[in-house]
């Protein structure tokens, strides 16, 4: 029904109406002198649109993936709460099991992390006393050495010489005595080969214990030298390099949570505002598919009246805040006073107009009132 026209016939025939009265008596002259009084003009400012009943929000609910329905937690008509869980897919388990797994590799990967950064104070403490014990053994090592009194024979030669040319005297020796070695010990030329024997022998260990003690010496200096590199790493904190992967481990880890609780999100329908579940089309083992609307929700907390009625010529006569008196077709002896709380800024053409869309809070709900149903609209 086009209340526009009805309103326009309407006066169009309590128009023709008038005219005819006034066309069937001839209108008496006034009497000289007398002051002639013109007719009242009613003028009609009144605005009278169509709309429809709406909720104070609603909205269509579907999954993000497509899967098999495990769980239908409400019922068609239930009271939810934003964040809500209504329903699950299947599948849970494998994606429970890697937030969990993600969860204790975050934590050792935090624990690791702080215990880098708390604990190098201590590290730091032990590689000092790693350098004094360094620098210990080099100052042993030296001593050793320079107490160490070199063969004559010797003096001129580095130790590995040394060692070399006392080895050659050694097997020498060893060779010349080996013939005389079964020979009685009172022999004179088993004696004296004997002697030479154990001369080599002495100067040889000689040799090697020289050898041993500059070893020892480098070996003592290289240990001092890596102390202090390390002691130098951790005089400004922890290793730079050890940190980096220590974070880089925990970001990743963070990122694998994320990820399988992203997951987990996706099996899950949750409400989206607060209200009443006014449609719920899932059963247990149906199968659904990603963004396919399975329920919806309506918040009736408060209801309006929207209509995209008013036009071009209407809209500058219309203002936020404006009284307006709403009637529905279904409940004509009912009727309901609101406010406009908003008017589009965008328009829209429809039958060769353009139009505007206002939306109207009304003052009281009445409970007959249902989503959908069609009003009439007086903007006083």
């Amino acid at each position: 029904m086009n209340t526009k026209l009805i309103l326009s016939f309407v006066l169009l025939l309590a128009g023709g109406l008038l005219i005819s009265a006034c066309g069937g008596q001839a209108t008496p002259a006034p009497a000289q002198g007398a002051t002639t009084e013109l007719p009242a003009v009613i003028s009609s400012a009144n605005i009278v649109v169509e709309g429809r009943v709406v909720p104070n929000e609603s909205a269509e609910l579907s999954f993000f993936t497509n899967g098999q329905v495990a769980e239908v937690l409400v019922e068609e008509g239930a009271t939810v709460k934003k964040g809500d869980v209504l329903a699950r897919l299947g599948n849970r388990e494998e994606v429970e099991a890697a937030i969990a797994n993600a969860e204790a590799e975050l934590l050792a990967a935090q624990q690791a992390l702080e215990e880098l950064n708390s604990d190098v104070s201590v590290t730091r403490a032990e590689a000092l006393r790693a350098v004094a014990a360094a620098n210990k053994a080099v100052k042993d090592a030296q001593y050793q050495l320079d107490n160490f009194e070199v063969l004559g024979n010797q003096e001129n030669m580095t130790a590995m010489q040394g060692v070399e040319v006392t080895k050659q005297a050694l097997d020498q020796a060893r060779d010349a005595f080996e013939p005389y070695k079964y020979r009685p010990s009172g022999d004179a030329m088993r004696k004296k080969l004997k002697e030479t024997l154990d001369t080599a022998q002495s100067d040889y260990n000689s040799a090697i214990r020289r050898l041993e003690y500059e070893t020892d010496l480098q070996e003592a200096e290289a240990n001092l030298e890596r102390a202090m590199k390390d002691y130098e790493d951790l005089k400004d904190g922890p290793d730079p390099d050890l940190v980096a992967s220590a974070e880089a481990r925990v970001a990743a880890t963070e990122a694998a949570l994320k990820s399988a609780q992203a997951a987990l999100d996706k099996l899950e329908l949750v409400a989206t505002i607060d209200g009443t579940l006014v449609k719920q089309d899932l059963i247990v083992g149906q199968q659904v598919t990603a963004g396919q609307p399975v329920m919806q929700i309506a918040d009736f907390s408060r209801m309006y009246v929207e209509t995209d009625d008013l036009t071009e010529i209407e809209v500058v006569d219309v203002s936020v805040g404006q009284k307006v008196t709403v009637v529905p077709d279904a409940l004509p002896d009912l009727e309901v006073t609101g406010n406009i709380e908003s008017i589009s800024s965008v328009f829209e053409e429809k039958r060769g107009d353009i139009t505007y869309t206002a939306r109207i809070l009304l003052d009281e709900a009445d409970p007959r009132l249902r989503w959908g149903m069609t009003v009439v609209v007086t903007l006083e």
